[in-house]
């Protein structure tokens, strides 16, 4: 039944009913926010060291700016990633039997496929958390305070881009080792040319 509405579907050179995939494009902005936000926080948290730097830059910069950025790309981040792991599932069971090859972690593409979808949910819920304690910070525990964000955060942050990394390694595993919803690698495999997409 399943296959059979797959089949149904006008899957184009991809894979998928549209043209270019969703799920990367979406990665890479929730990749973008979630590093911005814990970037200009720890920039914030740091600012009466990097102040005489601003000042010599000529760049008018207040700490509350910073902390104002970070927390605003967290949400910006936390709300993507609903959208980024939704298109990534969909795009997911749209694939079709990838080969039966290992990647370089020694892993089959339904394995890769299986944690990378999973690692996706436990991301979905860390960057729920990590929003969730950003925003208790900055209006009820440190709302009073210069430093808006503590030490505890930061740090997990910086943990979770490791896990980011991680996640993403996967990810680019499916699309360069197995070719998972790879426009032009599958192209070329078939010996069409992937110029003619933007003809």
């Amino acid at each position: 039944m399943y296959s059979e509405a797959i089949k149904q579907l006008d899957l184009g050179t991809n894979g998928l009913p549209y043209l270019f995939p969703i799920h990367p494009n979406l990665v890479h902005l929730t990749l973008g926010l979630f590093i911005i936000g814990i970037a200009f926080d720890l920039v914030g948290a740091l600012f009466p060291f990097e102040k005489p730097i601003f000042k010599y830059l000529a760049i008018p910069a207040t700490r509350s700016n910073f902390f104002d950025v970070g927390w605003y790309n967290m949400l910006a981040a936390a709300i993507i990633t609903f959208f980024t792991v939704a298109a990534g599932f969909y795009e997911i069971m749209l694939v079709d039997s990838p080969p039966e090859i290992k990647s370089v972690w020694n892993l089959g593409a339904m394995e890769t496929m299986l944690w990378h979808g999973v690692g996706g949910v436990f991301l979905l819920a860390l960057m729920i958390a990590m929003t969730l304690w950003r925003g208790f910070q900055r209006y009820v525990w440190r709302n009073d305070t210069s430093r808006q964000v503590q030490w505890s955060y930061l740090l997990a942050g910086l943990v979770i881009m490791f896990f980011l990394y991680l996640h993403g390694t996967l990810g680019a595993q499916l699309a360069a080792e197995f070719g998972v919803h790879n426009t032009a690698g599958h192209m070329l495999r078939l010996e069409q040319n992937p110029n003619t997409l933007l003809r």
